[in-house]
């Protein structure tokens, strides 16, 4: 399982989805979650807080995610966060290590309880 975090420092769950110029892509799948690829996006926030769905910047990002299948950021937005949705895409909120989060991301799609993907035996996430 692919799972994108946005991260400014590289070890933490520090950015809001709008802010995000970059996405750390991880694959979680046969035990320990490696680091495998790092898409730069353009922001989809405008700092506009009246700001209109800026839709071509929102499916660039859903394309530079393609394979992905959680995304996980600090803060979103509930639109945005609908549209990831309809794109196929679950997303959590969390801080701090990037690590924990992608054990929780884990447990989000897989249901396996939060042990992470060494534990839950599932290898078809």
């Amino acid at each position: 399982m692919r799972i994108a975090v946005a991260s400014k420092s590289g070890a933490e769950v520090d950015q809001h989805f709008g802010h995000a110029e970059r996405f750390l892509i991880y694959d979680c799948a046969g035990g320990t979650p490696q680091q495998v690829d790092e898409v730069l996006v353009e922001k989809y926030c405008s700092y506009d807080p009246d700001h209109v769905f800026r839709k071509p910047q929102f499916q660039a990002i859903i394309e530079a995610l393609a394979g992905c299948k959680v995304v996980v950021t600090a803060q979103i937005g509930d639109y945005p966060c609908q549209e990831l949705e309809k794109a196929g895409l679950r997303h959590l909120t969390t801080a701090g290590p990037i690590d924990a989060a992608l054990k929780s991301a884990h447990a989000t799609v897989c249901g396996c309880g939060g042990g992470g993907p060494k534990s839950c035996g599932r290898h078809t996430c």
